[in-house]
C-alpha cells in the first residue's frame, strides 16, 4: 500500500479531498449524534449528554493534521476512496478489516470513528515504522503461504482439495487448503467483518505472496457471516491479471456493485442469507 509518485498539483488536490472526507465524517457523526440527543431530550430532558460526545475523535483530528501537513498521499485515487467512504458513511461504526498498512491507514481508521479497524501487513519492519508515527492504529504483521508465481497452479488445482470447496471451505486451521490464510491473529477469525479491503500483500513480482489467499479467505469469511446483511469487499489493483481472475473465481461477478479505476466493490451475501446453494466446486 505504499504510494506511487504524484505530481505536486494532483497531490495537493488529493490531500484537500482526503481532509474533506475526514471532516465530512466528523460532521455526519456529530449530526447523527445531535439528532439522537434531541430525540431523547424530548422524552427526558434530564438525560443530557456531554458535549464531548459530539466532538471529533482524537484519531480523526490526528488524521486531519497528518494529511494536511504531509507530502505523502494514499495510493488510491479520490474516486476509488469515495466508493469505500460511501459505504462507511452507512456502516460506521463497524468492523473493518484491511489487508495492507500504509499511507492511507490513518485515513481508513478515521473514517470508521469508534469502530474496529484492523490492518494486516506482511513486512514486520514496515509495521514498526508506521506504528511509530501512528501508534493508535491496530496492526499486525502476518505471513503468507503463497507465491505469485504459483497463482495459476493454485487456481487450477484448488478444487482437488475438498476443504477448498465452497461448501466445506474454512479459514482458521485449514492447512490442507493452500489458499486459506492460517497464520492470522485470533481476532481476525473471531470477528465478523462488515467490510474487507484487499490492498495487500504485494503482488507485482514472482516471489511476492500475491493476493490469492486474501481474496479466497475474504470470500470464505463473507460466506460464513452469521449476522444480517452482506459483507462489503473492496479489491484494489484489479488491472492486474491475478487479482482479476481470482476475484472472478471467488468474489463473483454477480456480486460486483462498483468498478471505479482499479477498484472493485463486491457485496457478498452469506450462505445463510442467500438462495444460492454452494456445491463442492464453485463459489459463484
Amino acid at each position: 500500500m505504499k504510494n506511487p509518485q504524484f505530481q505536486p498539483e494532483k497531490r495537493k488536490l488529493l490531500v484537500v479531498a482526503i481532509v474533506g472526507l475526514i471532516a465530512a465524517t466528523v460532521l455526519i457523526s456529530s449530526l447523527l449524534r445531535s439528532a439522537e440527543h434531541s430525540f431523547f431530550c424530548s422524552l427526558a430532558s434530564s438525560q443530557a449528554r456531554s458535549i464531548s460526545d459530539y466532538s471529533a475523535t482524537p484519531i480523526q483530528l490526528n488524521a486531519i493534521l497528518h494529511y494536511a501537513t504531509s507530502k505523502i498521499v494514499p495510493q488510491q485515487s479520490f474516486a476509488e476512496i469515495t466508493v469505500s467512504f460511501n459505504v462507511l458513511k452507512e456502516k460506521a461504526p463497524c468492523n473493518f478489516l484491511v489487508f495492507g498498512l500504509g499511507y492511507d491507514s490513518m485515513m481508513w481508521n478515521s473514517l470508521n470513528p469508534r469502530g474496529n479497524t484492523l490492518f494486516l501487513e506482511e513486512d514486520p519492519k514496515w509495521v514498526q515504522q508506521v506504528l511509530k508515527d501512528a501508534p493508535s492504529l491496530k496492526a499486525y504483521a502476518v505471513q503468507y503461504r503463497t507465491q505469485l508465481s504459483k497463482a495459476d497452479h493454485l487456481l487450477k488445482t484448488y478444487k482437488s482439495e475438498p476443504n477448498c470447496g465452497a461448501s466445506k471451505a474454512f479459514v482458521r486451521g485449514n492447512f490442507e487448503c493452500k489458499l486459506a490464510l492460517t497464520g492470522l491473529p485470533d481476532e481476525v477469525y473471531d470477528t465478523e467483518w462488515d467490510m474487507i479491503m484487499i490492498d495487500a500483500p504485494r503482488g507485482y513480482f514472482p516471489e511476492a505472496p500475491g493476493r490469492m489467499g486474501a481474496i479466497f479467505s475474504a470470500a470464505v469469511m463473507a460466506k460464513q457471516r452469521k449476522g444480517s446483511g452482506v459483507t462489503h469487499v473492496f479489491l484494489h489493483d484489479v488491472n492486474r491479471r491475478v487479482e482479476k481472475v481470482f476475484a472472478e473465481e471467488f468474489l463473483c461477478r454477480k456480486y460486483l456493485k462498483h468498478s471505479v479505476g482499479r477498484l472493485w466493490h463486491f457485496e457478498i451475501p452469506s450462505a445463510a442469507n442467500s438462495s444460492y446453494v454452494a456445491d463442492t466446486d464453485s463459489f459463484c
